[in-house]
């Protein structure tokens, strides 16, 4: 078994009903209330920077250029089309993509473990919560590939930026960088990596939740 099939072993339940969610199906299907999308989409713009700052830490942190090169190709991405992406969508949802939204407990949640990844000078701690964040979204939006072109954009460019070629190599390149390094690592080193990708992937389960809500538990 290689190691990342393993740390999602560990959290297989939180995995599988974070990636089959109702809130994403719903999503998928454009069924979905557009207050609910408004909501949850003013959350994740909360994480863009911090996201941001921890895939500079795990570029910084990376063994080599040729390792760190398709991180920072992906950036790219995440500065310019789903920074775009998040501004066009909130703004036809009725939101002002200028005025953030107040923090639900579950994101300030995810944030902190963001930051204490790209603080913890830990390239490994660093790419088990990129491989959640990333991998996740993955696995859910995947199965819907071919369903964005019929959908509203804030709901088909959702999926389209989360499937597909492009997207599916990145989260390969993540594993495989989490891989590589699992071996070398003590196993105090690899237990701190269990712990960091276990909360991942239960925070993700537990915004789905939220969104599903409408963030009302805040």
């Amino acid at each position: 078994m290689r190691p990342t099939d393993h740390l999602t072993s560990l959290c297989a339940a939180d995995w599988a009903a974070a990636t089959r969610h109702a809130f994403t199906d719903a999503l998928a299907d454009g069924t979905l209330p557009e207050p609910l999308m408004l909501g949850y989409l003013r959350q994740d713009y909360l994480f863009v920077e911090d996201f941001t700052r921890l895939l500079g830490a795990m570029i910084a942190h990376a063994p080599s250029l040729a390792d760190a090169v398709p991180a920072g190709q992906f950036m790219g991405l995440i500065c310019g089309a789903e920074n775009t992406f998040f501004q066009r969508a909130i703004a036809a949802l009725g939101g002002d993509p200028a005025q953030p939204a107040p923090p639900h407990p579950v994101t300030v949640a995810f944030q902190a473990l963001m930051r204490e990844a790209a603080g913890s000078g830990r390239y490994e701690q660093m790419l088990a919560v990129l491989v959640v964040a990333e991998g996740s979204y993955l696995d859910w939006a995947s199965p819907h590939a071919a369903k964005s072109a019929y959908l509203p954009f804030w709901f088909g460019d959702w999926i389209d930026l989360h499937a597909g070629p492009g997207f599916e190599g990145f989260v390969a390149y993540l594993r495989g960088q989490l891989d590589a390094v699992w071996t070398d690592l003590t196993p105090a080193e690899q237990h701190a990596v269990e712990e960091r990708f276990t909360t991942a992937v239960q925070l993700e389960r537990a915004f789905f939740d939220a969104a599903l809500t409408g963030f009302d538990a805040a």
